[in-house]
């Protein structure tokens, strides 16, 4: 290995040290729709602009059921590097680059296929819905190159390297924005000019990444000939991404469900939860991050035979999310309507956010506790009761307190707000449970 693996060295300073790219990576993914909304309310109209809105939350759901799927490529590509099997690695590499792309092509068709129906089910405003359609469709056919960088980011992390997804995701940042002055703004293509903007930088993103490959492997010695699709690794990269994948899809309709409750509640403050949701988006990057960082950070540890250390990997991360969270809380306690007014200059939709945030922002405080574990099980292998726990939380807890809630006389957003921390105490206690009971059949 040309750094020096996950399993030596201090700790803490290991565990930052991988971490804060992956909160760089975060935060740029989470700017890179938001630029496309705002190059496109320069330049275009209001239908293009909910187009652009409405297709990127799809094509933004997409994405987060491919990156549940590498974590697959993350937790084996991490075991074997932790093992020192760099056969074993090299066959993980091919059959992550082999599936993933028959991933992207299949879900390319389906995607460009079923485009309409998909714009029709998001309800999209009647003179939006041509070019909601073309965006997604758009999207759908470049979608491959979202696979495979999401693929490649995952396999890098995987042998402990997070710096070159951070770099790669800076490259698609820059072609993006570029190329939504060119499309969006020169030549004046509006949503379909920012679609292929997107497609294109990350197209550009995986040519880099290519080339860096090509250039220093993944950062071990490889022989062309094992770097062979194997069905053991395959079988083993869908058995931990798979569940992920699908807690990801569950919580993307998750949110559709809940944002359909709170639009009962009027237009202001159906617009005040969602600057409040993009708020939380941000302000949790950092527990997200710590989540990425402890699943690769404990998947080599283990492979290694370093439980202990993989252990200790786990409540670093809790210390660290917990003194972040709560700065964030209080900032977003008593300063809600400021950072709401960053997104809107509308005075009733930031109060709406503030009344919201007070109550949400709880979460921030204890989500990287359940963030932490996660991630120590995901480097276990234990992905499937992850997705359970993340699947239970919000069907049993979330959803059901939140629409109780808006049935309440008089109810605040305020109150509703409390459903998500709620779920994350629901989700940490049951994972306490169960890391409990793991811990007592090792013995």
């Amino acid at each position: 290995m040309k750094d020096t693996p996950l399993t030596q060295g201090t700790v803490w300073k290991k565990l930052l040290l991988f971490a804060m790219p992956i909160m760089g990576a975060n935060l740029l993914q989470a700017m890179y729709g938001t630029v496309d909304l705002m190059v496109v309310g320069l330049f275009a109209d209001a239908a293009q602009v909910s187009a652009v809105s409405t297709g990127s939350m799809t094509m933004q759901t997409i994405t987060g059921i491919i990156t549940g799927l590498t974590m697959g490529c993350t937790v084996q590509l991490g075991h074997a590097i932790g093992m020192k099997d760099y056969r074993m690695a090299s066959r993980t590499v091919a059959s992550s680059l082999t599936l993933f792309i028959v991933l992207g092509l299949a879900m390319a068709g389906l995607i460009v296929a079923a485009a309409s129906p998909i714009a029709a089910v998001m309800n999209a405003p009647a003179e939006a819905l041509e070019s909601t359609t073309g965006y997604i469709r758009i999207c759908g056919a470049g979608v491959i190159a979202i696979v495979l960088f999401n693929a490649i980011s995952g396999m890098f992390r995987g042998i402990g390297d997070s710096r070159t997804p951070l770099i790669l995701m800076g490259v698609a940042c820059v072609a993006n924005i570029l190329g939504d002055l060119l499309l969006v703004g020169a030549f004046h293509m509006g949503s379909a000019g920012a679609a292929a903007a997107t497609i294109a930088a990350q197209g550009v993103s995986v040519a880099a990444a290519a080339l860096l490959v090509r250039k220093n492997d993944f950062g071990f010695e490889t022989r062309r000939e094992e770097l062979r699709p194997s069905k053991k690794e395959t079988l083993l990269i869908l058995q931990y991404g798979l569940p992920i994948a699908a807690q990801e899809a569950l919580t993307g309709v998750s949110f559709m469900v809940i944002l359909a409750i709170l639009n009962t509640f009027g237009l202001i403050a159906s617009a005040g939860v969602g600057v409040a949701e993009k708020l939380c988006g941000l302000m949790f990057i950092i527990p997200g991050a710590m989540m990425s960082a402890v699943s690769a950070f404990s998947a080599q540890n283990i492979g290694a035979g370093r439980e202990a250390r993989a252990r200790q990997g786990m409540f670093v991360s809790m210390g660290v999310s917990f003194a972040m969270g709560l700065c964030m809380f209080l900032v977003s306690f008593f300063h809600g309507a400021g950072l709401a007014g960053l997104f809107t200059p509308d005075q009733a939709v930031c109060a709406a956010a503030a009344d919201y945030l007070r109550s949400y922002s709880v979460d921030c405080v204890i989500v990287g506790f359940n963030f932490s574990m996660m991630g120590y099980l995901n480097g276990m292998g234990r992905t499937g009761f992850v997705a359970l726990q993340g699947i239970l939380s919000t069907f049993l807890v979330r959803i059901p307190v939140s629409w109780l809630m808006s049935r309440l006389p008089e109810v605040t957003l305020f109150q509703v707000g409390f459903a998500t921390p709620l779920a994350t105490v629901f989700a940490i206690v049951i994972t306490v449970i169960y890391l409990y009971h793991i811990k007592g059949r090792a013995a």
